[in-house]
């Protein structure tokens, strides 16, 4: 639960950008290690791609989330999300979830169809393979955001200390609107490097999720808004994750110096 939350949380409803100015390109991998209080709890990946060759062609993103360590001893994590989306408007598409966490294991295919302003949900529960799946349809507005493209809408935006942002999140029931306060600007230190950064904090709890907490997020303070730090602090303690490696990265955006 804890790295599928966290994993979750790294939360596009659709706003097109030049060309002229990306913040992110397909072939772009994130690296993250994450850790439990003071516990070394596992690594959550993010690769952005297409899906065919050409210019508009539909991302595909795919997140993966592994406990390791003490933690993976408590309570196992593997979890694979592939969202798709497109390039222009980064509305999502949909969202293929494999959940193992513990002893759940499911199987989670959502749809969004723009045309019947529906989400289709369609999950299977592989600890009882001869039920039937559930299948659940939701309303939806115009555009709509799953648990992973949310993290790129974000990155999409101008980060203004002070602003509200508001973006619409489907995880297969009813839409969610989820605030992002822009709190403040900040140094912060990773292995990739030290960065001047913009702190926000999307309001998912008691939402998107259904528990107490509150959640942070750094992105850098130049135009690729690298999700740097990712912090959730729930009942059980804080769950972090650290940008660990970058590949295709921007060369005119360097990391700020001390």
């Amino acid at each position: 639960m804890w790295l599928a939350a966290l994993l979750a949380l790294t939360l596009a409803a659709g706003i097109a950008q030049t060309a002229q100015q990306p913040f992110f390109e397909p072939g772009e991998t994130l690296t993250y290690d994450v850790t439990w209080t003071v516990f070394r709890a596992g690594v959550v990946t993010t690769t952005l791609q297409t899906i065919g060759e050409k210019n508009n062609d539909s991302y595909e993103i795919t997140a993966t989330a592994q406990s390791q360590g003490f933690v993976n001893i408590l309570f196992a994590v593997n979890n694979v999300f592939r969202a798709t989306s497109s390039p222009e408007t980064l509305c999502s598409e949909g969202i293929t979830k494999k959940v193992s966490e513990g002893r759940r294991q499911k199987d989670t295919h959502i749809v969004f169809d723009y045309t019947r302003k529906l989400a289709l949900l369609d999950e299977r529960d592989l600890n009882q393979p001869s039920a039937p799946p559930k299948h659940e349809e939701f309303d939806i507005p115009p555009c709509v955001e799953d648990v992973v493209t949310a993290f790129y809408y974000l990155r999409r935006q101008p980060l203004v200390v002070g602003h509200t942002l508001e973006l619409p999140v489907n995880d297969g029931s009813k839409t969610q609107r989820v605030i992002v306060d822009v709190q403040a600007r900040e140094k912060v230190q990773t292995p990739v490097g030290i960065f001047d950064a913009v702190r926000v904090e999307p309001k998912v709890f008691n939402g998107l999720l259904k528990r107490k907490g509150r959640m942070f997020i750094w992105f850098s303070d130049e135009p690729r808004h690298l999700p740097l730090r990712i912090k959730a602090e729930i009942s059980v303690g804080t769950i972090t994750g650290t940008l660990r490696s970058v590949s295709n990265p921007k060369p005119n955006a360097p990391p700020s110096s001390q």
